[in-house]
């Protein structure tokens, strides 16, 4: 008589119902972590804007201390956001002085003192082009992405079109090519990264995957892969 517990036999059935669990769990944990992740992010950010914030405001204006004047007892959960909200405040105020020309003054008076202090001078320089790269509302963006033999010859990497090199770069470059500036990021961390100027000719563009599709791919090390969609439809993502 033949075992059913031995290989190839039907499985008991407390195997089965251990997969089942096993597969009902992943399956939630696929739904209720990035849920949780996002809310848990979203909380510590407001709570370390709010730990910047409310400090400056007197403690009688404080949020917890006007709710419990209201109810007469201390809320069981801190509040939270109300620093967010003066932070948006302050600094649209700030954004809406700093384009008349009073404010142009005072952030030109403020800029000629900074540079005069050698130290202080780089750590602001920096930080400054790092909030216009970052924050800037103009039209330098990266176009599209690519694919770029690298870090060798028959290894390709997906990197993201800037523009194309001008200057000395474009005229010292021994290439008679148009020479593109793309930039190869990192895995996971796709802020760091590496630039290098190719020859068009070395370039492939993408199609049908977009700057957005390609960052997902990057981030999560090739495990999310973008959707196969038609060219068009990347294209007016890039547009967008």
């Amino acid at each position: 008589m033949t075992d059913r517990h031995t290989r190839g036999g039907p499985h008991p059935p407390g195997r089965h119902l251990l997969a089942a669990f096993r597969a009902n769990f992943l399956t939630g944990l696929v739904v209720v972590l990035p849920v949780g992740l996002t809310i848990w992010l979203i909380w510590n950010i407001v709570g370390w804007i709010d730990g910047w914030v409310l400090p400056l405001i007197p403690g009688y204006w404080h949020p917890d201390a006007v709710i419990e004047r209201w109810l007469g007892y201390a809320s069981p959960v801190p509040v939270r956001g109300v620093g967010v909200v003066l932070f948006l405040v302050f600094t649209i105020l700030i954004g809406w002085i700093a384009k008349g020309l009073i404010g142009r003054s005072l952030i030109a008076w403020g800029e000629g003192l900074v540079d005069r202090m050698p130290f202080v001078r780089s750590i602001y320089t920096g930080l400054k082009q790092i909030a216009e790269t970052v924050f800037s509302q103009g039209e330098a963006k990266f176009d599209r992405a690519c694919l770029v033999e690298y870090p060798r010859k028959g290894m390709w990497g997906v990197g993201f079109v800037s523009t194309a090199a001008k200057g000395e770069l474009a005229e010292k470059i021994p290439v008679e090519d148009e020479i593109l500036t793309v930039f190869l990021a990192t895995t996971p961390n796709p802020t760091s990264g590496f630039l290098l100027y190719v020859p068009r000719r070395d370039v492939i563009m993408l199609e049908r995957i977009g700057i957005e599709d390609a960052a997902k791919l990057i981030i999560s090390a090739g495990l999310v892969y973008p959707p196969d969609r038609p060219a068009a439809l990347a294209a007016n993502g890039r547009q967008e």
